[in-house]
């Protein structure tokens, strides 16, 4: 499995949770890791990514302020930490990895926002 998303759930609006992707150390540093998500009925939407060599990272204006995207190097794992979530924000969260010769995606994770 090359990645491995987790950490969906029920959360309240206002809440937080924090998604985890394991990825596979052969693909690690790629280009860019991130994460988009697809709402029901909806096409599936960038979120936020963090660039392979410089670091940088990058949000959809919708979760700027609420989200922050991260890695673990020694862990081979990708994160990315939600707060102050909204019903709007829930989807099914995919982690994503871009190397040079292909994209990598993850099988999904739940996410739902709801009282």
């Amino acid at each position: 499995v090359q990645l491995q998303a987790s950490g969906g759930g029920l959360v309240q609006p206002g809440g937080s949770l924090r998604l985890s992707c394991a990825v596979s150390r052969n693909i690690f540093n790629g280009i860019s890791m991130g994460w988009y998500r697809q709402a029901p009925g909806k096409q599936r939407e960038f979120v936020a990514r963090i660039e392979g060599d410089s670091g940088a990272v990058y949000y959809a204006d919708s979760v700027k302020g609420r989200f922050t995207v991260s890695r673990d190097n020694a862990k081979n794992t990708l994160y990315l930490q939600m707060s102050d979530l909204k019903p709007e924000d829930t989807a099914v969260y995919y982690c994503r990895v871009a190397t040079t010769s292909r994209v990598y995606w993850g099988q999904g994770t739940l996410v739902t926002v709801s009282s």
